[in-house]
């Protein structure tokens, strides 16, 4: 039979250091049943034997808050569980001992073995340490490690396995007593739920509320306990935690050779500078911006590398692949879409190394104590800023990044809201729009036209975003109240092997998670646009010819033109023909609808669709396209097709709207749910069709 090790702590003490230097590579990340909280399990190797372990989310007590802590209570509060642990290594930051000891003291009354393991030690004076003394006074076995430097880890691995082939007896040290009236009332739970303690018992009692594990029945008998015992959730929380720190917190204070190094005094001179309420922000918008712009610039190589190489082996499959629609079908649908996923990967390994870094280092922590009371205000949380700042470079990544905010409405609200933060992608757009509708030579007040309402548009999005975040906040109901519960660890040097094993993992997350999605969508928008009904595609060829024979015209005009008839004469072409009568109003001909359509896929896709569709070469550059597009008639009404009111309209739906599935794809997979996706595409497309509208009936 399996046994289960898991590693459990207080955020912020090295645990997840810890799993990633013991499982490296080997490891697995889902979501727990019905939440969206990482569930990690890896594989150590070690001395011939392979043991799973368990990175059980950072809690700070069995009394949650979060969505985090309910899923470690849930797990030790039901034995039967499968995620149950047979033993636990408790991670605690050694320089802040007693404040660890309070989710390990309650592990314990669990009566699940337990291992102290000691992190950080580095940072401490090493020569005073009595590790023997410890030992006895809580009477668990400990080892000292450090994350950082590894020191210790070796020994680490061997407990590991040795636990592993001999699970260890429950420890008998206890910091909480129970009351007469208390116990007679944790007989009887023990009783009905055949809990395994009586502290778990009391877990139960206290939780039976939002268990998923409990039955109706069993939890209707529980209210009724209820009613009989009614002991205050808040006072017995109170006296529980004031108990175990009257236990634990001499014995912690007694090891006076516990003293950290200077670290803690250096670390609190850098805070006087960098939580200060002015100079702070001012450095994390100097730090976010560098981000934004490595994001921005140094993704650029490897995002042209792979989409040179990728094209190449595209062209390549071409040649090994019989022509035909199975050929047409792979390689212009499905590795097409494959290439829309991976040319994010740069992007997302970028902004993920830069998080992982500042995490590592001990600024993320400032950063999230420094903007949580102006984020809370709308609904955010501390932590949200970072998404946002980085859905500027590109939403997924900036998603992914929601995962380390703890209360569930907060990172919900946050994912919501974030892809309105203008990216990467829609730039393209952008730059084509506003090269149409503003001349270049145009200024306002002496500043450049275009940069102004480059700048505006970006603006735009920021405010929409905490607009929208506020709405949430007020319409989404939650049944516990958001607060700040954060320890700031101390700065220290960062171990790049520890990043470069969190950056492979998102990345492969994005690619499996996302791609697959993005694949299966790319294929019927390829399906869409090769095929209409009857011999109509055939016909357009047969049409282009006949127009380039009496146009004379170029063999590469003539394949442009071919393109273009064949996509109106698709099903992607009827699609848009007809939801014209709907974007009528917003300015929009069949042909913009087409495009709409098209770049659902990318918004990018946008520009290469509209020079397609009329007749412009789907490799254009963006100069030629301006100019050609300016010049661009209606051919019904000999009206120009994209005008001044066209275009602001076209760029403020592109503001708004969710013209993205690669961004829907990863917010179905962080959400664990088809239905925030689905909310998010309506809310984000209204908005875009009524702002469009708007902005297109005052400048008509």
């Amino acid at each position: 039979m399996n046994k289960n090790i898991a590693l459990a702590g207080n955020p912020n003490c090295g645990k997840t250091t810890i799993f990633n230097i013991l499982t490296g590579l080997n490891q697995k990340t889902g979501n727990y049943p019905g939440v969206t909280v990482d569930k990690k399990s890896g594989t150590l190797s070690h001395n011939n034997q392979k043991v799973k372990i368990s990175d059980l989310p950072g809690a700070y007590s069995l009394y949650p808050r979060a969505s985090d802590e309910k899923v470690v209570a849930e797990i030790l509060a039901n034995s039967d569980n499968s995620d149950y642990p047979d033993c636990i290594f408790y991670i605690a930051d050694a320089t802040q001992l007693e404040k660890q000891l309070l989710l390990f003291s309650q592990i314990v009354d669990l009566k699940i073995p337990i291992i102290l393991v000691l992190n950080m030690i580095d940072l401490l004076d090493d020569s005073s340490i009595d590790y023997q003394q410890l030992s006895k006074k809580l009477g668990v076995e400990i080892i000292s490690v450090s994350g950082r430097t590894g020191e210790g880890i070796q020994n680490l691995k061997n407990k590991i396995v040795e636990v592993y082939q001999n699970i260890p007896s429950a420890i008998n040290f206890s910091s909480y007593k129970s009351s007469a009236e208390e116990q007679t009332l944790l007989n009887e739970v023990v009783t009905l739920t055949n809990a395994k303690s009586d502290y778990q018992a009391k877990l139960i009692f206290h939780h039976f509320s939002w268990l998923s594990f409990l039955s109706t029945e069993t939890k209707e008998k529980l209210a009724k306990l209820k009613e009989n015992y009614p002991i205050p959730d808040l006072n017995a929380q109170v006296d529980e935690t004031m108990s175990r720190f009257d236990t634990f917190g001499p014995i912690a204070n007694s090891i006076e050779q516990y003293k950290p190094k200077n670290q803690s005094e250096f670390s609190n001179q850098i805070d006087k500078i960098l939580t200060h309420f002015i100079l702070g922000p001012l450095i994390f918008f100097g730090i976010m911006f560098f981000v934004f712009q490595s994001i921005f610039t140094w993704a650029t190589i490897p995002m042209d590398f792979i989409d040179e190489t990728y094209g190449a082996f595209m062209d390549f499959s071409k040649t090994i692949i019989p022509e035909g629609w199975f050929q047409d079908l792979i390689v212009d649908g499905i590795l097409a879409g494959i290439g829309a996923t991976i040319i994010f990967v740069p992007q997302v390994a970028i902004l993920f190394f830069f998080i992982g870094l500042l995490e590592e280092v001990g600024y993320m922590a400032r950063a999230v104590y420094l903007f949580d009371r102006l984020m809370q205000r709308f609904g955010l949380n501390g932590r949200s800023i970072v998404a946002l700042i980085s859905g500027s470079a590109c939403a997924i990544p900036a998603i992914m990044s929601a995962r380390t905010i703890p209360d569930w409405k907060e990172r919900l609200i946050t994912i919501l809201v974030t892809p309105l933060m203008s990216c990467t992608a829609r730039i393209p757009v952008y730059v084509v729009l506003i090269g149409i509708a503003i001349p270049i030579q145009q200024e306002w007040w002496g500043f450049n036209a275009q940069g102004m309402a480059f700048g505006l548009l970006y603006l735009l999005g920021l405010v929409s975003a905490l607009l929208l975040a506020l709405f949430f906040k007020l319409v989404l109901k939650s049944d516990t109240s958001s607060y700040l519960a954060l320890a700031l660890p101390n700065y220290q040097t960062p171990s790049l092997k520890n990043i470069a094993t969190q950056v492979w993992n998102k990345v492969s997350t994005f690619v499996w998670e996302a791609g697959k999605i993005i694949v299966v969508i790319s294929a019927i928008l390829w399906l869409l646009s090769s095929y209409g009904p009857g011999d109509n595609m055939n016909k357009a060829v047969a049409e282009a010819s006949e127009m380039a024979t009496t146009q004379n015209l170029s063999i590469e005009e003539k394949e442009n033109l071919t393109a273009a008839l064949q996509m109106e004469y698709s099903y992607a072409g009827y699609l848009g023909k007809t939801i014209e009568p709907i974007i009528k109003p917003l300015g929009f001909d069949w042909k913009i609808g087409i495009s709409l359509i098209t770049s659902f896929a990318a918004r990018e896709v946008f520009v290469a669709t509209t020079a397609t569709i009329n007749n412009l070469g789907s490799e254009a550059s963006e100069s030629s396209v301006i100019e050609l597009l300016s010049l661009a008639k209606d051919s019904r009404t000999g009206k120009p097709t994209f005008d001044k009111a066209t275009s602001w309209s076209l760029m403020i739906f592109y503001v708004f709207a969710m013209q993205c599935m690669a961004t829907l794809a990863i917010v179905k997979r962080e959400t664990n749910s088809w239905k925030w996706p689905i909310v998010q595409l309506v809310i984000m497309s209204v908005l875009a069709y009524l702002s469009s509208f708007l902005v297109y009936n005052w400048l008509s």
